[in-house]
């Protein structure tokens, strides 16, 4: 389980990070990294994407994912961020769509300018870390912290 200080260092870093990268596991077995943005609700995160996308199809057939997340820095003596694996879950709960979606637009208000209308197709994921590295060089360069939950 990650400890409370973990959690609260995980959520930090997700909570001022706009965009990640996610490797899903393509049909020949190869890992295909693509960026999107995200929002985060503790250590929970969410991401979608247009639903006949490659990396929709790759998670369809293999949930399981990699994500990286490095907020803005200025040194390499504040670079921090996120490693992490887990499982990446379509979300179809309205409730939870509603409460996703409200995130969404708070932290990206634009976010109407592209979702207009019936046409466009999106699938919504989460994604709860199981295996998380923290990347903390404020304590160090190279500082790392393993975690579990």
């Amino acid at each position: 389980m990650f400890s409370n200080q973990q959690r609260q260092q995980i959520a930090a870093i997700l909570g001022v990070a706009t965009d990640l990268a996610i490797a899903t596991v393509r049909p020949d077995g190869w890992p295909q990294v693509t960026t999107v943005s995200f929002v985060a609700d503790g250590t929970r995160i969410y991401f979608g994407s247009w639903s006949k996308s490659q990396k929709v199809q790759n998670i369809e057939r293999d949930a399981r994912v990699s994500i990286s997340v490095t907020p803005p820095y200025t040194d390499w003596s504040s670079i921090r961020g996120l490693s992490m694996s887990g499982h990446a879950m379509r979300v179809t709960d309205s409730a939870e769509l509603g409460r996703v979606f409200e995130l969404m637009v708070s932290k990206f208000p634009q976010i109407g300018q592209f979702l207009k209308g019936d046409d466009v197709e999106m699938a919504l994921f989460r994604v709860d870390p199981e295996q998380v590295s923290i990347l903390d060089y404020t304590q160090g360069f190279g500082h790392t912290e393993a975690a579990s939950a």
